[in-house]
C-alpha cells in the first residue's frame, strides 16, 4: 500500500510554503489598505485563482477570509481601548462599508462592535484619546484625485486598480 493516506492533506514543498507565507506577511503589513487578490498572488509568483485555492490548502481559509479575520481582531482592540467612533474604527482597519463591517463585525463575534465595546468597557479602564490614535496610525490616508497620474509619488504602480468612481476594481479583497 505504500505511504499513502486518504484523507490527509498532501505535503507541499517549502518554496510554496515560503511563498505563502510572503505572501500572508504582505496581508498583514498592509491590512488596512485595499488589497487586490492578483496583487498579493503575483508577490507570492502564482496566478490569481492557484494562489487562492494554496492558500486555502497551506492556512485553512481564503486569502479574504484571512484578512477580514485579521481586521476583526484589530478593530476588537480598537473597540476596547480608543475613544473612536464605529465607523471611525470600520475605515481604520481596512473597510470602506460600515454595514459590511458590522456584518462581518457580528458573524466573526457573535455582537455587534457597539454590543463589544460595551462589554469590554465595563471595567474602569479609561480609552485611549482618537486624536492619538489617528496619529499613532497615520490619520485617515489621502487618495490621490481620480486621473491626477500620481499613484503613490514614489513611482511604482498602485496595487488595487480603480474604476472610474475611484472605487476598487473587481478582485479586491473583502
Amino acid at each position: 500500500m505504500g505511504n499513502v493516506r486518504t484523507g490527509a492533506p498532501p505535503t507541499l514543498d517549502t518554496g510554496v510554503l515560503r511563498r505563502m507565507r510572503l505572501a500572508r506577511d504582505a496581508m498583514d503589513r498592509e491590512w488596512a489598505e485595499p488589497l487586490d487578490v492578483s496583487a498579493v498572488a503575483a508577490r507570492a509568483g502564482y496566478s490569481r485563482y492557484h494562489f487562492v485555492r494554496l492558500f486555502h490548502e497551506v492556512y485553512g481559509e481564503t486569502p479574504g477570509a484571512y484578512l477580514t479575520r485579521r481586521r476583526i481582531e484589530r478593530a476588537q482592540d480598537l473597540l476596547r481601548t480608543a475613544n473612536l467612533t464605529v465607523t471611525e474604527i470600520c475605515m481604520q482597519v481596512g473597510f470602506t462599508s460600515l454595514g459590511t463591517f458590522c456584518t462581518r463585525f457580528k458573524q466573526q463575534t457573535g455582537v455587534t462592535p457597539t454590543e463589544f465595546r460595551r462589554r469590554a468597557r465595563s471595567g474602569d479602564a479609561a480609552a485611549i484619546p482618537g486624536c492619538f490614535v489617528l496619529l499613532w496610525a497615520g490619520g485617515f490616508r489621502e487618495r490621490p484625485a481620480p486621473g491626477s497620474g500620481e499613484a503613490s509619488g514614489s513611482g511604482e504602480t498602485p496595487a488595487v486598480s480603480k474604476n472610474r468612481e475611484g472605487r476598487a476594481a473587481r478582485g479586491v479583497l473583502a
